[in-house]
């Protein structure tokens, strides 16, 4: 799959639910609400590491645009 890759920094993540709120197709909320990829977009068995299709590039810089932390990088 040729697309955009995507990480989400933990460290910084505030779990305010922004980016699963606006793009839940890619981003859901790990147990202690902090952000990680679904695992349908996971590469290399991380959870804050992924790869989607361009059909969902406008919805993940969306939800990086918005948050409020710049916990997700692409």
């Amino acid at each position: 799959m040729a697309g955009l890759k995507i990480s989400v920094n933990q460290d910084t993540c505030i779990a305010c639910g922004v980016c699963y709120s606006l793009c839940p197709q890619v981003f859901e909320a790990a147990g202690d609400g902090k952000t990680q990829i679904v695992s349908q977009y996971r590469v290399g068995g991380k959870a804050t590491e992924g790869e989607v299709d361009e059909s969902l590039k406008d919805c993940v810089e969306t939800a990086k645009n918005s948050c409020p932390t710049f916990s997700i990088s692409t």
